[in-house]
């Protein structure tokens, strides 16, 4: 089946360059090549032909056997093992060789159109990489410099750190070397990864550029599940979805259609073969990912233990390249991926609503929520949360069994709220006992508690080990980012090796591009009712010397409406927009289609940072003139973040700075990185706050920005 792998048991048993699980001789001397799977489900549901692929899969191994040993006849065995009751189940067929070889054929002649047209489009891809050029008419100051350290990376299996300013133009900067690698032979595939739909967008309208200019290469974009589903809910089951109904029947000829007259496969065209075709979009994209030249998407579906894409061979891992875009975020979201949560009000509900339906659930959510109640009791009296060094182990083994029992009741598939609820519990069960496994010294075991409810979380506090693994095989992985400071921190965080390549490119625009102010007042949560006024004073001093359109950005919501009750007060003469949580997509629009050039009257857009408007827009030319920063972007004191400064702290690290300075100050970089997006932007940043003129901040501003003016 193409675009679908099965993984098997492996053992010591080898035929050839594959293994099959297990090879056994009769009394008669015939030889027997046995391949297992394991299930949860009922063994009386398991007939001989319930699983075609498992027989292809096994005649694959005993044709290789048979042929290197020039045997006449083999046995070809199916066993299915239960998992939990290791009772079996086998079937047997006796087969000629002859037999075999003409079933290996028909597979490999089923295979053929489709792996012809690989090698017709490869052909073509090569010969328009080879006569591609620079898709702009020429480098931009330190493009060059930038593009040319990718290629050498790549040349030289090296990972890349790289601090790319705005204006660097990173996207084409990366993906333009790399597609040249791939035209040489050097790689045979890139993947570019990214937080945010935006730059997804921008990476595919880099692709559409070249594509334009008679690039050939073909390129997957994966949207989330939930985006693309087609049914009302995201359930994947064949009784509910008919787009998941019989999948791979219909998968070869959805692939074969689409990679014979599609090269940049986005969202939209994805989900128009997928309708074509009846297909789930989302598994769609994620089979086409695996025949692309180029995959766009998440972090996740290379670093998250969850999704992440498994079917890739250490020998494709080899020929592939990440480029990781805004790789600042990734640290963050690297931990929240290696980490997992469960909260005791879920198996309550299910102690209660199982009692009856069904024992083993009832039994097993009742331990689990017993064994909460214990933990939340073992905190100290007046503290709502406990920190322990080592993993639940008893936790886990009880974890483990309720996922079982889950596995049994969600196998019948019924329909239902509490069905709804025991899926929910099951896979963060399941993703709880799967983080379980990566704990080490780097993990801490964090309970928490408020009333009735208690929260355990498998809270990894540094993150660059098992980014290093799970990006372990790769033939080169580029980090990049404006805001990749202090690189330092960055690569210790992202999991560099000594031999690692890093380069900080200096910013392409001009300094006299932006006028940089510092007001210098605490912003400090003690001192933010006396900011208020002199922070008005600067707005309306701001907006009256240089009339315009102005971000303002402040470390939290509650510091920007203290602000706004002031403002409508005061009545200054500008219209006001306010960013809200949890925005809807038209909501985020209709914020950034205010600012528009030439407005009559002034327009402040008040934001948070570290939010939806401090990353990935773009105001070009007078849309934005000018940027003010309120804070230096701390994050808001709690347990978690004292947490990971403690642990930096006993690993002879600046605890504080990685926890709470450094993540502020990129929120202060991103936010500020907003106003100069090109060579023709200018345009006013003021930074409101006294520590921005401490030795320690000095070292954390762009060059840029130190030729600064102090207001008074």
């Amino acid at each position: 089946m193409i675009g679908k792998e099965y993984a098997h048991d492996q053992t010591d048993s080898h035929v050839g360059a594959s293994r099959c699980d297990g090879l056994l001789k009769t009394k008669d001397g015939l030889t027997t090549v046995d391949e297992i799977k394991s299930t949860r489900g009922d063994l009386a549901d398991i007939q001989e032909q319930s699983y075609p692929v498992h027989w292809t899969q096994a005649k694959f191994y005993a044709y290789m056997y048979a042929m290197e040993h020039e045997m006449d006849e083999i046995n070809v065995q199916l066993t299915y093992v239960h998992v939990e009751t290791e009772e079996r189940k086998q079937f047997v067929q006796t087969c000629t060789f002859e037999v075999l070889q003409n079933f290996i054929m028909e597979v490999i002649g089923a295979f053929e159109p489709y792996a012809s047209l690989l090698l017709d489009k490869k052909e073509k891809r090569n010969q328009s990489i080879k006569q591609l050029e620079f898709p702009f008419q020429s480098y931009r100051a330190g493009q060059r410099k930038f593009a040319g350290t990718v290629y050498k990376s790549i040349l030289d299996k090296r990972d890349l750190f790289a601090n790319a300013p705005t204006g660097t133009g990173k996207t084409v900067s990366t993906m333009f070397p790399t597609i040249k690698a791939i035209g040489e032979g050097h790689i045979e595939r890139m993947f570019y990864l990214t937080a945010k739909t935006i730059t997804r967008t921008a990476a595919e309208d880099t692709l559409r550029l070249m594509k334009e200019q008679g690039l050939e290469l073909s390129s997957v974009t994966i949207t989330a599940k939930d985006k693309v589903c087609f049914k009302e809910k995201t359930i994947c089951q064949k009784e509910y979805c008919e787009y998941a109904d019989g999948y791979y029947d219909r998968l070869n000829g959805g692939i074969l259609d689409i990679l014979a007259n599609e090269t940049l496969m986005d969202r939209t065209t994805i989900e128009t073969y997928a309708r074509k075709h009846k297909l789930c979009p989302f598994e769609f994209s994620l089979d086409l990912s695996y025949t692309a030249d180029a995959m766009i998407g998440d972090y996740n579906y290379i670093f998250d233990p969850r999704v992440s894409l498994k079917r890739l061979l250490d020998e494709q891992k080899k020929q592939t390249v990440l480029l990781v875009d805004e790789a600042h975020n990734l640290v963050d979201r690297a931990r929240t991926m290696f980490s997992a949560e469960l909260f005791k009000s879920d198996f309550l509900k299910l102690t209660r609503t199982f009692k009856t339906m069904n024992t083993g659930i009832h039994q097993t959510a009742k331990a689990i929520n017993d064994e909460m109640l214990a933990m939340k009791k073992r905190c100290k009296e007046g503290d709502r949360s406990l920190v322990e060094k080592e993993l639940p182990e008893d936790f886990i083994v009880q974890l483990d069994s309720f996922v079982s029992e889950a596995e049994k009741e969600l196998l019948e598939q019924k329909t239902g709220e509490e069905q709804g609820k025991l899926l929910e519990a099951y896979f963060n069960a399941k993703n709880l006992v799967r983080i379980a496994e990566l704990y080490d010294e780097r993990y801490v075991t964090f309970i928490e508690y408020q009333q009735s409810e208690v929260k355990l979380k498998l809270f990894c506090l540094d993150p660059s080990h098992l980014l290093k693994q799970f990006g372990k095989g790769y033939r080169s992985k580029v980090y990049f980012s404006a805001t990749l400071l202090p690189l330092a921190y960055f690569k210790d965080m992202l999991g560099a090796k000594e031999e690692d390549y890093a380069v900080s490119i200096p910013s392409p625009f001009a300094k006299e591009n932006a006028e940089v102010f510092i007001q210098p007042l605490s912003t400090r949560y003690r001192d933010r009712d006396r900011s208020v006024k002199p922070i008005l004073a600067m707005l309306k001093n701001l907006i009256e010397t240089r009339p315009g359109n102005y971000l303002v950005f402040f470390p939290s919501y509650a510091y920007m409406r203290l602000v706004l009750e002031q403002l409508e007060e005061d009545e200054i003469e500008a219209d006001v927009l306010t960013q809200e949580g949890n925005m809807a997509e038209e909501e985020r629009e209709e914020f950034l289609s205010r600012f528009e050039e030439g407005l009559k009257r002034a327009l402040i857009g008040f934001a948070v940072m570290g939010g939806i408007f401090s990353e990935g827009i773009d105001l070009k030319g007078n849309r934005l003139n000018g940027v003010v920063v309120v804070g230096v972007g701390l994050p808001q004191l709690n347990d978690e973040r004292n947490i990971i400064k403690d642990h930096f702290s006993e690993q002879n690290k600046n605890g504080y700075d990685y926890a709470y300075v450094y993540p502020g100050m990129n929120k202060v970089l991103q936010a500020g990185g907003r106003l100069i997006r090109t060579e023709e932007d200018h345009g006013t940043i003021v930074l409101v706050d006294d520590r921005f003129l401490t030795p320690k901040y000095q070292k954390l501003l762009p060059p840029e920005w130190m030729d600064y003016k102090v207001i008074r």
